[in-house]
């Protein structure tokens, strides 16, 4: 048996919500670890599961964004990416966000990776997906809440831009890295 194998999940003895808001959504729990302990405020962010793309064209150039992340106070280049709604499929919410935000499309798509932002505090999986081959199908359609700029990059610019710590995104650095490991 593995060392993973060994591991036991801790029950959850009591669970409140703190703050149920669209996008926050905060609970304190009570768990019981497996050797008996307890921790009596054990804090937990839900939020939905999100998705993010690598967007290739049939020329090659790899479906860029630049935006502002107030949190960060900064302004972000990034992978297309998004929420997924209600329903949706991994694969869905990917398509749908690509073409929302930057209006390309179609092309040979599969899953990447499956990323945890912060699995000791944050409930929620981000699906990473490779298309190839994608072609622009439509105009950009943004939600009230984005404020972004689409690019088109080489594969050596988004290289020099993951090599010189130009994106921020934890989660956009992590699927390209495995990309250029695999790809290259």
């Amino acid at each position: 048996m593995n060392q993973k194998e060994n591991k036991k999940t801790w029950k959850v003895l009591e669970s409140e919500y703190l703050i149920k808001r669209p996008w926050l959504t905060a609970r304190r729990d009570c768990v019981e670890l497996p050797d008996g302990r307890t921790i009596p405020e054990y804090y937990v962010l839900e939020y939905p599961d999100w998705v993010n793309v690598i967007a290739i064209t049939k020329e090659g150039m790899f479906v860029m964004e630049e935006q502002y992340r107030h949190a960060a106070g900064k302004v972000s280049c990034e992978l297309p990416c998004g929420v997924m709604e209600a329903g949706e499929t991994p694969l869905e919410a990917a398509k749908r966000e690509l073409l929302e935000e930057t209006g390309y499309g179609n092309g040979v798509w599969q899953p990447l990776m499956e990323l945890s932002p912060n699995p000791g505090s944050m409930s929620n999986t981000t699906y990473c997906f490779l298309a190839t081959g994608v072609e622009r199908i439509a105009e950009p359609c943004l939600d009230l809440t984005e404020d972004l700029s689409v690019y088109l990059m080489t594969r050596e610019q988004v290289k020099e831009l993951v090599d010189r710590n130009g994106i921020f995104q934890s989660l956009m650095v992590a699927p390209l890295l495995k990309y250029f490991y695999e790809y290259d």
